[in-house]
């Protein structure tokens, strides 16, 4: 159902057809609610629904459109465009690749192309580049996984395509910025000749990587004039949504299509830009201010509660962001908050801590889990399991979202790529006793890892899975309990019946019949098991278009074996790509774990929210990255200037202020703040967001506030 409009949003809602306005105003104040009943409106007034074009930096912030056209029936013509950057430049290649391909310099511009996903593109590139690491020796001296390695060489390719550079002109942004020294020097050299040698690679076989994908976009396809032709005529009303969140690419076609189309709302978050680290530029999107004839501004936010505002604004005060809309002169003016905060010394007790007051607040006060987020700078596989399993313990359902993370990280996918070597004795891939208990553990409901590896140590030989039946002691056997020897049989059999079966289906077939078969069933481990049955998505997904993409290129070299192909590339620890059923709520009555940032880029509010790690300095500091700079590889990064200390404080201070702002501006009631004095490995925590509460509970003993309060 539609939320009923205010006075100002129905006004841009009802707004002329031939009008182009600029929205801008801080989260929470009805933009996007605002967008949505232009959307209506427009639809309701006849205009043609293929007409209409819905433009976001993310897929998952086209989601309140994507619902409202859902509820609404009875438009006509067509279907309304939902693009971004890298959807739209992908059907665009596609429709004029014929055109394009050997002006572009491609080796077979007779055939089809091939558009990798992320996954595919660290598979590639591992095959590319990793004989030459190996042979040259290159970057001997940095100390992190591979797999991140090739990611930020991923990373400044498409940074250079979203800002507008060759990729030839990274090593000198990087070192003309970030003088490191000799040594430093030569990682940025290595890191551009890895980059050069995988687009050769690409060129010659058809392959387009994103960066690719969008270079031939920008600079071929859309130079073609039936190419903007085509667009033009088809999308005459524009609405772009989270344009501050966007890249200079992207504001390069709206710039286009603002020109030319009939109609625009153009919507800007204020304070925001939280995409940075993907390319982002709210400076650069200014920019499409003046293309629009109106301007207009929602100051005032319907989410966030007075106390919170309070929060906000002190915290961001103190840390001197007078940058910030709003804020000048509150450091000095504006009234401490009191919070609601807890101090541990260990981090055990944090987490008891925050499971017991969500405990509080759902099991007594009767708050629906879904108004509750969990979160922290980095959410690591020990904390997460730590909340889920306080959160078990008091009946309270939890799921988590932590994109940018190997696909081999997740307990359920772990799980099914154990069960595939398991299924797939050809491969000589089998999987050590630990890993299969662990499988094992997690498929069955109700066992845990003590007596799944007593099951393992008794039943699993020679890569086999033996019947519960060969158990021989009776003691054994109660110990296991006849229940989950059961539920071991029907794993254990169905495995065998399909190696005796000679398995030949792919491995994204595998994956969804094993888990549709078996481990969704009652009594299993993905039963009712939101992440579980996401991740187990996730995989098949992946795994098809690994196969997809590998099939394409025994078009030009010798065929390998997929599915082995595909374990090793996962056991080298590939990220996953972006799933948009993860960023999805699924509306379970779940409370929901993520990183901050993670929790921010989806784009909602709720009642509750607790801030873990408060002393973490990963709240204000960005993480290591010795191949790339998000911010010396940007649009508005001069190219003689160097990246000082100072740079990197300032930055720190700023991008903390945002952060704390956008999270207030999400929170309708209150706002949790756990902090110990250890974090996980056992370290002493004094970063920035713990520096500035400090300030403020220093300010709140010198005006006489006292005790644990409310935000």
């Amino acid at each position: 159902m539609q939320i009923p409009l205010t006075a100002e949003q129905s006004a841009i809602a009802a707004a002329a057809p031939d009008r182009k306005i600029w929205l801008e105003g801080i989260a929470g104040s009805g933009k996007t609610s605002a967008g949505v009943g232009r959307l209506l409106r427009l639809l309701e007034g006849g205009i043609p629904a293929e007409s209409i074009l819905i433009y976001v930096p993310q897929r998952s912030l086209a989601q309140p459109y994507v619902q409202a056209l859902r509820q609404h029936s009875g438009y006509s013509g067509g279907q309304v465009g939902v693009q971004t950057i890298g959807s739209l430049s992908l059907q665009m290649v596609e429709a004029f690749w014929f055109l394009i391909a050997e002006r572009a310099g491609f080796g077979h511009p007779q055939d089809l192309p091939n558009f990798l996903s992320l996954e595919s593109v660290q598979y590639f590139m591992t095959k590319v580049i990793e004989p030459l690491v190996n042979q040259r020796d290159y970057f001997n001296s940095v100390r992190i996984d591979r797999a991140r390695l090739y990611s930020q060489i991923v990373d400044n390719m498409n940074k250079a395509a979203l800002v507008g550079f060759p990729i030839d002109e990274i090593a000198p942004r990087l070192k003309g910025a970030l003088p490191g020294g000799v040594e430093q020097g030569h990682i940025y050299d290595d890191a551009q000749t890895c980059a050069s040698a995988f687009r050769a690679y690409c060129l010659a076989n058809n392959l387009l990587d994103f960066s690719l994908q969008l270079e031939v976009f920008l600079d071929q396809v859309w130079h073609l004039p039936q190419a903007r032709a085509q667009v033009r005529m088809r999308y005459r009303h524009l609405i772009a949504d989270n344009v501050e969140e966007d890249n200079p690419a992207s504001h390069r076609i709206l710039a286009d299509l603002l020109r030319s189309c009939q109609s625009a709302l153009v919507i800007y978050d204020s304070d925001a830009g939280f995409r940075r680290f993907l390319g982002a530029d709210p400076e650069n999107a200014r920019r499409l201010q003046g293309f629009c004839d109106g301007q207009e501004q929602f100051a005032e936010s319907k989410v966030m509660s007075d106390t919170g505002r309070a929060l906000g604004r002190a915290l961001a005060g103190q840390l001197g962001a007078a940058f910030v809309t709003g804020l000048d002169g509150i450091a000095e003016d504006a009234p401490p908050p009191v919070l609601i905060r807890e101090a541990h010394r260990y981090h055990p007790q944090m987490v008891d801590w925050a499971a017991g007051r969500i405990d509080e607040l759902v099991n007594r006060q009767g708050v629906a889990p879904q108004e509750i987020v969990v979160m922290a700078p980095f959410m690591s596989d020990a904390l997460r399991f730590a909340l889920v399993e306080g959160l078990t313990a008091r009946d309270i359902r939890a799921r988590s979202h932590r994109p940018s993370r190997a696909l081999r990280d997740e307990p359920a996918a772990r799980a099914l790529l154990t069960f595939a070597r398991l299924a797939h004795p050809g491969w000589q891939m089998t999987p050590a006793e630990f890993d299969v208990a662990f499988a094992v553990m997690t498929a069955i409901d109700g066992l845990d890892l003590i007596r799944a590896k007593l099951l393992t140590e008794m039943l699993y030989r020679d890569g086999r899975m033996l019947p519960f039946s060969d158990v021989k002691s009776e003691a054994m056997q109660d110990r296991i309990t006849y229940e989950l020897g059961a539920r071991y049989d029907g794993l254990q059999t169905w495995l065998n019946n399909y190696i005796e079966g000679e398995p030949t289906e792919a491995l994204d077939i595998f994956f969804r019949r094993l888990f549709g078969e078996v481990l969704s069933r009652p009594g299993f481990g993905f039963h009712d098991n939101s992440d579980a049955g996401n991740v187990s998505m996730n995989l098949v997904d992946s795994a098809r278009n690994f196969r997809w993409s590998l099939e394409f290129m025994r078009r030009y070299e010798e065929g390998t074996d997929l599915g082995r192909d595909y374990l090793d590339m996962v056991d080298r620890g590939v990220i996953a790509d972006f799933y948009l059923r993860d960023w999805i709520a699924d509306g379970e009555d779940c409370v929901l774990i993520a990183p901050a940032y993670t929790f921010l880029l989806s784009n909602r509010a709720v009642d509750y929210q607790f801030w873990l790690n408060v002393g973490s300095e990963g709240w204000a500091r960005r993480l290591y990255q010795p191949l790339t700079h998000p911010h010396v590889l940007s649009l508005g990064w001069p190219g003689d200037r160097i990246w000082t200390d100072d740079d990197e404080a300032a930055m720190n201070r700023q991008t903390l202020a945002r952060l704390i702002l956008a999270l207030t501006r999400r929170c309708r009631k209150e706002i949790y703040l756990g902090y110990s004095e250890l974090s996980e490995s056992g370290y002493e925590q004094r970063g920035l967001l713990l520096e500035a509460i400090h300030g403020l509970m220093r300010r709140s003993v010198a005006d006489n506030i006292n005790g644990e309060a409310h935000v």
